[in-house]
């Protein structure tokens, strides 16, 4: 029978040793410091801002960090890892006792890296796509997390809305044995970057997201039944065209550039729409009886 190709043995980081309850912290430790060198090399083809590392724990990625020669804020939750970061990297990095969830990011700017806890890593993503200063962030996640943000095979509604303003890459795929403890699944490195000029202007993010929302969660066959209940049948179908898209396909599959197009449409339909009400002086009926989103129908 044909073997499986063997992983390369972990190569285990010199950083403070694994002991202790990680698990009631909810996070696995990385001890492959190949890993952490890869995290800490994506940053350095980043703007050289401080470095904030959320999540420090055994500081495998603090001291790769610290070998980029920038400023390093470790933020790191259980008391007694805070003590022997302190020690460890006394005079070079920054040890904070915080709550990922909570840590105020500051106002200047910044790169972000992080060994997520796997439970957390919405609530993380959520926090810090909410964040203005920081340009780079480079986080580890689970493998299958980290695909579906990066949109391998389909995108979620997460990424759809925060698209415009942030691109999502994927990195490698870091096995299972290069955590301690070891988890059930693999990690993947997940890279987020601001976008120089966003794709949609940040006073319309509100109405943006409300219509990536809607999309996602209406009933309809297809991408072309979903957006029946938005636009008139003509539009959809120029749109459509103009696109390149299959009417069949579902929103997961459209690009930062689809969702950024069909938004303008929608928005300029709804201008329409109200316009044509005002002036008649009545609410007045959508083309080919669509009905038609509002922003203030649905905000995220």
């Amino acid at each position: 029978m044909p073997r499986h190709p063997r992983r390369p043995p972990v190569v285990r980081s010199r950083s403070i040793p694994v002991a202790g309850g990680p698990h009631e912290l909810g996070q696995n430790w990385l001890v492959d410091r190949r890993f952490a060198a890869e995290m800490a090399g994506i940053l350095r083809h980043a703007p050289p801002y401080p470095v904030l590392e959320l999540g420090a724990g055994n500081g495998a990625i603090t001291r790769a960090i610290v070998a980029n020669k920038v400023p390093v804020t470790a933020v790191e939750l259980d008391p007694r890892r805070v003590a022997q970061l302190r020690r460890a990297f006394k005079g070079q990095a920054e040890i904070v006792q915080g709550d990922m969830l909570a840590f105020e990011f500051g106002t200047g700017a910044h790169n972000v890296i992080a060994n997520v806890p796997f439970s957390l890593t919405t609530p993380v993503l959520r926090r810090l796509l909410r964040q203005s200063q920081w340009h780079t962030a480079v986080l580890l996640v689970q493998w299958e997390v980290a695909r579906k943000r990066a949109a391998v095979g389909g995108t979620t509604m997460l990424t759809a809305m925060w698209w415009p303003w942030y691109s999502f890459t994927l990195g490698s795929r870091v096995p299972a044995a290069a955590f301690a403890p070891t988890p059930s699944v693999d990690g993947g490195i997940l890279v987020l970057r601001r976008r120089d000029r966003p794709f949609v202007g940040t006073p319309e993010m509100a109405d943006y997201q409300a219509v990536v929302r809607t999309i996602f969660t209406s009933p309809g066959r297809g991408l072309h039944g979903v957006l029946r209940r938005q636009l008139p049948e003509r539009a959809i179908r120029e749109w459509l065209s103009r696109e390149g898209l299959d009417g069949r396909i579902l929103p997961r599959d459209l690009t930062a550039e689809h969702w950024t197009t069909l938004f303008r449409l929608i928005r300029a339909a709804n201008a329409f729409k109200n316009e044509h009400s005002r002036r008649s002086g009545s609410r007045g009926e959508a083309t080919d009886n669509a009905t038609f989103w509002r922003p203030d129908q649905a905000r995220p």
